[in-house]
């Protein structure tokens, strides 16, 4: 964000690069809401196929008689940043959504992206207040907003040294 300020930017805009990463990440909402439940739910369980699993043993595929504790404790170190990623990216994306302006952009882009359905249901939930093509441009005007609101949080720079 240092540069922003730098350029005089007190509300920088999102790149062509960051809209679509936010279009990225908004089409796999869903997705990681329920990975993360998953996990919160049977964390114990994963962590116990994780020790005792054929998986585990597996993990160096050269090396059939790897070290089982060593293994397991990998993955269960990958299972818990996966979920942290996951918490970081829908608790972003929750409060960039929380700062769109326009009720409608608000509501084409939760009943799209935060609620999950597929474009053309989107479409024909909003048919009979909006036209197709209004409908389209309020997802990708709160989708721009959502990245730009991201962009302005910093989002993207850590995003980028997650990586």
């Amino acid at each position: 964000m240092a540069m922003a300020w730098e350029q005089g930017e007190l509300f920088p805009k999102a790149s062509e690069q960051e809209i679509q990463r936010t279009k990225f990440l908004l089409g796999k909402y869903t997705k990681m809401i329920a990975s993360m439940r998953d996990y919160e739910n049977h964390e114990d369980e994963l962590k116990q196929v994780a020790i005792d699993g054929e998986v585990a043993r597996r993990i160096d595929q050269e090396d059939l008689h790897a070290d089982k504790t060593a293994n397991a404790t990998i993955m269960i170190e990958k299972q818990r940043w996966v979920y942290q990623q996951y918490s970081f990216y829908t608790k972003q994306l929750i409060r960039a959504w929380g700062l769109i302006k326009d009720f409608d952009e608000k509501r084409a882009v939760d009943y799209r992206y935060i609620q999950g359905y597929t474009p053309k249901e989107t479409v024909l939930f909003f048919r009979h207040s909006m036209s197709d093509s209004t409908i389209r441009r309020k997802i990708d005007d709160g989708t721009k907003s959502i990245a730009n609101s991201l962009k302005l949080m910093g989002f993207f720079e850590q995003d980028n040294a997650k990586f």
